[in-house]
């Protein structure tokens, strides 16, 4: 038996079919069902709390939406972030932003930070080509899990969360696991260890 190739959405049409749902991305035209776990939930929304806090406490102009796309402009291609922070100073730029939450620009975005699931290879070699590519400046990999190819995360293999930090039209890359504090660009000041952010999963104890 023969299988049909799955049909391929246009941008317009995934967004107007899936745009309020939160399980499904478009990459190259294909519908790619997001499965999120509990714990991955639990890593997400304590990570989007943390961020939201230091924003605050430096009285900065971004926020963490709720719900957004990115689309990646002559592609078919549409990304739904795990966390994402927009800088709201730059939204009057964006051509889509006052009839729907979709992101065309990466000057509008600061910091995405994805949290790894069992379809790594998207988040550890597509997002982070087609993420440079838009210009945003600060990358997040989070691994609660380890469960990233050996040639991103080591070996042994273990928990890790990878901050990637755009250099000219490449991302640099550095390693955090256990204890290490994070280092971001962005978020210079903020204290937080890769460790507290595994722990917020439950599967870890701190």
């Amino acid at each position: 038996m023969v299988q049909s190739p799955p049909k391929l959405l246009t941008i317009d049409e995934f967004i107007a079919n899936y745009g309020d749902s939160n399980s499904c991305e478009l990459i190259d035209g294909e519908l790619t069902e997001m499965e999120p776990t509990g714990p991955h939930e639990q890593v997400s929304a304590f990570l989007g709390r943390k961020l939201n806090v230091e924003i605050d406490r430096l009285d900065l102009p971004y926020f963490i939406p709720h719900r957004c796309l990115i689309k990646l402009l002559g592609t078919t291609t549409a990304f739904r972030p795990d966390v994402l922070v927009l800088d709201q100073t730059r939204l009057i730029n964006e051509p889509l932003w006052q009839q729907e939450p979709v992101i065309t620009s990466g000057n509008s975005i600061k910091l995405i930070a994805e949290v790894v699931s069992t379809n790594w290879q998207n988040d550890y070699a597509r997002k982070v080509e087609d993420y440079a590519l838009l210009g945003i400046p600060e990358y997040w990999i989070v691994d609660y899990l380890g469960m990233g190819g050996r040639e991103y995360i080591g070996k042994p293999k273990q928990p890790t969360i990878t901050i990637c930090t755009l250099r000219e039209d490449e991302y640099q890359r550095q390693l955090f696991q256990k204890g290490d504090r994070l280092i971001s660009s962005i978020l210079p000041d903020l204290q937080l260890t890769a460790q507290l952010i595994f722990a917020a999963s439950g599967v870890f104890n701190a």
